[in-house]
């Protein structure tokens, strides 16, 4: 499975991006959303079951962030409104069989998008 995460950029606080995650190959995996921001460790975002079933998300993000997925395209999105400058992060795909929550619950990893929130 490789992953092509897109859709970054510049916005301003309370602004709105989308960021979207094309999967190459089938995938029974769960998916998610990492995010890393300068010096500091990888943090969970937000999952999605293999069948969409089931949604999961870090507090920081309830009510702002919302995870899709749309397995005919083989792809999941994170569609991210009211962004705040703490936003601010790489943002990465994720795709696994493992722990929701876990950095190691994926095997599979896109290459990052920025993101980036001013103030």
């Amino acid at each position: 499975v490789q992953l092509q995460a897109s859709g970054g950029g510049l916005v301003q606080a309370w602004g709105f991006l989308s960021l979207p995650c094309p999967a190459s190959g089938r995938s029974f995996s769960n998916y998610a959303w990492f995010r890393q921001a300068p010096g500091k460790e990888r943090k969970f975002v937000a999952a999605i079951s293999w069948r969409g079933y089931s949604t999961y998300y870090a507090d920081f993000v309830k009510g702002r962030f919302t995870i899709s997925r749309d397995n005919a395209k083989n792809t999941v999105s994170l569609q991210m409104n009211s962004l705040k400058p703490e936003d601010t992060a790489v943002y990465y795909c994720a795709a696994g069989r493992g722990s929701y929550y876990d950095t190691r619950g994926y095997d599979y990893w896109g290459q990052g998008t920025q993101v980036t929130v001013s103030s």
